[in-house]
C-alpha cells in the first residue's frame, strides 16, 4: 500500500510533513491549493479514515500511524480558527 506525505502551511506559516498510509489521500487534497481551516479538518479526517480503513481492509487492524496523524493535526488546528478568512495550505503531496 503506497504511503504518501503531504506538506502543509498553516496560518500561521509554520510547516509541518504529515502522513497518509494511503494514496486515497490524494481523492481529499490537492497540491498548491488552500483550503478553509474547517475544510481542511473535514478533508484530513475524511482521507485518514479512509487509509486507515484499507489498512484494516488488508491487514486486519486500524492503521494506528493514520489516526496519530489525524489527533496532531487537530491538537495543531485548534491554536487557530480565530479569523474566518485562515486557511491551511497544502504545498506538496510526495510518496
Amino acid at each position: 500500500m503506497p504511503a504518501l506525505n503531504f506538506t502543509v502551511r498553516w496560518p500561521d506559516n509554520s510547516v509541518d510533513i504529515c502522513y497518509s498510509p494511503s494514496t486515497v489521500l490524494l481523492e481529499h487534497l490537492k497540491e498548491h491549493q488552500h483550503y478553509p481551516l474547517n475544510d481542511f479538518l473535514h478533508r484530513t479526517q475524511l482521507a485518514l479514515n479512509k487509509a486507515s480503513d484499507r489498512v484494516e481492509q488488508k491487514y486486519g487492524y486500524q492503521c494506528s500511524s493514520a489516526m496519530d496523524q489525524l489527533a496532531r493535526i487537530k491538537t495543531k488546528a485548534k491554536h487557530f480558527g480565530q479569523h474566518d478568512n485562515e486557511t491551511v495550505e497544502v504545498i506538496s503531496i510526495t510518496p
